[in-house]
C-alpha cells in the first residue's frame, strides 16, 4: 500500500507535465495553422515584424508559468475526489485553458477586448487533449 502511494505521488507530477507538453504542441501546431490561415495574404512587409512581435508577447504570457494552475487545481480536484471519468478530464482541460485568456486580461488595464473565436477554439482543442492524455496515463487510476 505504501509503495503504491509513493509510486503514484511519483507518477502524477510526470504524467501532467507530460499531457502540458502534449497540449503544448496541439496548441503550438493548431495556433500555427490558425494563425497561417487568418494572415494569408493580408500582411505587408512593415505589418510582419509588428504582428511577430505581438504574438511572441501572447506567447510569452501563455508560457507562463501561473497558466497551468487551473490545470493543476482539474487534477487536484480529480485525484482527491477520485473522479475516473474521461469526460472529466476532457472536459477540465478544456475549461482549464479556455481560462487563460480570461486570466491573462484580469490584471491589465484596458483589456476590454475578448479574445476572438479561433483563439478560444484553439485553447479549448489544446485543452481537450492535455485532459484525455491525463486521463489515458493516470487519471483512469484515480
Amino acid at each position: 500500500m505504501v509503495l503504491s502511494t509513493i509510486g503514484r505521488l511519483i507518477w502524477l507530477p510526470i504524467a501532467f507535465l507530460i499531457s502540458a507538453v502534449s497540449a503544448m504542441l496541439v496548441l503550438v501546431t493548431l495556433g500555427l495553422e490558425r494563425f497561417t490561415q487568418a494572415t494569408a495574404g493580408q500582411l505587408q512587409d512593415d505589418d510582419v515584424i509588428v504582428r511577430m512581435f505581438e504574438i511572441a508577447l501572447q506567447g510569452q504570457v501563455i508560457a507562463s508559468g501561473l497558466t497551468l494552475l487551473p490545470a493543476i487545481a482539474v487534477v487536484i480536484v480529480g485525484e482527491v475526489v477520485r473522479i475516473r471519468s474521461a469526460l472529466y478530464y476532457v472536459l477540465g482541460g478544456g475549461l482549464a485553458l479556455v481560462s487563460i485568456p480570461l486570466l491573462a486580461r484580469y490584471g491589465m488595464a484596458g483589456g476590454a477586448d475578448t479574445a476572438s473565436a479561433v483563439v478560444w477554439q484553439v485553447m479549448a482543442t489544446a485543452g481537450f487533449a492535455g485532459g484525455f492524455v491525463y486521463w489515458l496515463l493516470a487519471g483512469r487510476r484515480a
